[in-house]
């Protein structure tokens, strides 16, 4: 799981507080991800979030003493930008990217927590429909929605994903799992500390694309 462990997400303090510069350090391997589930479908998702990287590393560079969590980040464009915000900005970068972070995790939690279709084992189709429904689907109108279901069936075998994400290495599927739930620890703190953020701002937006 070497894509994953490579990578960690840090523990975060107390206060929940998101470091910007740790964070965009762990995130900007992410997209990389998505090469794992092989259908160029799926790039759709990873030049999303680069491009939602990017807009807030661009944010962040201008004033990084100012910027040193992603709270100041969006609390400050709040001030900047009160007629259009939050739909502005690394707001509404780090709004849609951490859609796309929680699509990550649920797939990576339903994998580790065993789920899977019993008459197909070796898939992660019912782990990858999952995720995206319960993490972008709502806001994909329904031409986007189309083309995911598509994506969905084009998910690659359970065995060949984990290997992918170690790297090519043959490894243990079980072995495969432990590192996922060891880097889920941090990582989903780390997404839910996000979402938690933007309901105590009233920062989230329901519209789809």
């Amino acid at each position: 799981m070497a894509l994953l462990l490579d990578h960690q997400f840090k523990e975060l303090p107390p206060d929940k507080a998101i470091d910007t510069k740790l964070f965009l350090e762990a995130v900007s391997h992410i997209p990389s991800f998505f090469d794992c589930l092989g259908s160029n479908v799926f790039s759709v998702i990873k030049s999303d979030i680069n491009g939602n990287i990017m807009k807030i590393k661009g944010v962040y560079l201008k004033d990084p003493a100012k910027y040193i969590t992603l709270q100041d980040i969006v609390e400050a464009e709040r001030e900047a930008h009160p007629a259009e915000w939050p739909k502005v900005g690394a707001t509404l970068a780090l709004m849609w990217l951490k859609r796309g972070l929680r699509f990550i995790q649920i797939l990576l939690q339903s994998l580790a927590d065993g789920e899977r279709d019993e008459n197909n084992p070796n898939l992660i189709r019912v782990n990858v429909t999952k995720a995206y429904e319960e993490a972008l689907k709502k806001y994909h109108g329904w031409i986007v929605q189309k083309i995911f279901h598509v994506a969905l069936h084009a998910a690659p075998y359970k065995s060949n994903f984990l290997k992918a994400l170690s790297k090519g290495e043959e490894v243990k599927e079980e072995d495969c799992l432990s590192n996922v739930r060891q880097f889920l620890v941090n990582y989903t703190a780390t997404v839910d500390a996000i979402y938690e953020m933007y309901t105590h701002l009233n920062a989230e937006l329901d519209y789809s694309v």
